[in-house]
């Protein structure tokens, strides 16, 4: 039983843990729907609400396009990782064979390089297979740093899932392909989170406007002059583009646990 002292610090804890998290997005909401002097203002709610950045991000460069761009990089990514690592996961997970310890490993290797040590090399092939400038190319780039740590996390789970989950979802008229890319789906989304939020490959490897994601649009976006940055902009962009994140982990978060649990409960 636990008692009322540890209620209240629990209870406690968990607001301010939730205010910690919320704050910064909330300040960017805030931000978005100001202008001029009051963006350097401190004030909870803004004075006057600047809707006008909401729409100026859409008028004054093709951020709709860029919107586009990024959830076609980001579904193109997660359908590839998906294909490949839950057929790569299932079988490092389930089946016994030589080597698979130092397969593993050398998998969890790949995935410890730093996107910059391979920028170059990136640069070369897309340069060769003439991706430049092109969503392909950013797929297939995005698939370098996904790919790794999808596989690897897909193993872990499928290790340590018990067999029951999987013999009663069985029973219940679920192949084993379902069950596979139901219990995984997080993984898909943690994928899709990172390539919708990708910026250096995104940046090094696109030059128009056109073939840009959103989070390289919202870093070259300019004011008046070269000097001069539309605070209120890119607050609305980033609003803008971190909305979407947000209803997906809202909507796939239930999906992902009825699920999992949906054949492990019943007799």
């Amino acid at each position: 039983m636990q008692t009322k002292k540890q209620k209240f610090f629990l209870y406690t804890s968990s607001v301010l843990i939730m205010i910690i998290a919320l704050f910064p997005f909330y300040w960017a909401v805030v931000s978005s729907l100001k202008s001029g002097s009051d963006l350097f203002k401190t004030d909870l709610l803004p004075p006057a609400y600047a809707w006008h950045n909401y729409v100026e991000i859409f008028k004054e460069q093709p951020f709709g396009h860029n919107i586009l761009n990024s959830v076609v990089v980001a579904f193109g990514t997660v359908t590839i990782c998906l294909i490949l690592a839950v057929s790569a996961s299932y079988a490092l997970g389930r089946v016994k064979f030589k080597g698979r310890s130092a397969l593993l490993l050398t998998i969890l290797s790949v995935s410890m390089f730093p996107q910059v040590a391979v920028l170059s090399g990136m640069f070369e092939l897309i340069r060769t297979l003439n991706l430049y400038n092109n969503l392909c190319g950013l797929i297939f780039s995005y698939l370098v740093f996904t790919l790794p740590f999808t596989v690897w996390i897909l193993t872990t789970f499928m290790k340590q899932l018990p067999r029951e989950i999987e013999e009663a979802a069985i029973l219940d008229g679920a192949s084993t392909w379902t069950i596979c890319f139901r219990i995984f789906l997080t993984t898909g989304l943690l994928a899709f989170i990172a390539a919708w939020n990708e910026f250096l490959f995104a940046l090094t490897f696109t030059v128009e406007s056109q073939s840009r994601t959103v989070p390289v649009a919202i870093a070259l976006m300019t004011g008046a002059s070269e000097y001069e940055l539309p605070w209120g902009k890119i607050m609305a962009a980033s609003v803008v583009v971190t909305l979407p994140l947000i209803l997906l982990v809202m909507i796939f978060q239930r999906r992902i646990v009825s699920g999992l649990t949906a054949g492990a409960v019943k007799g």
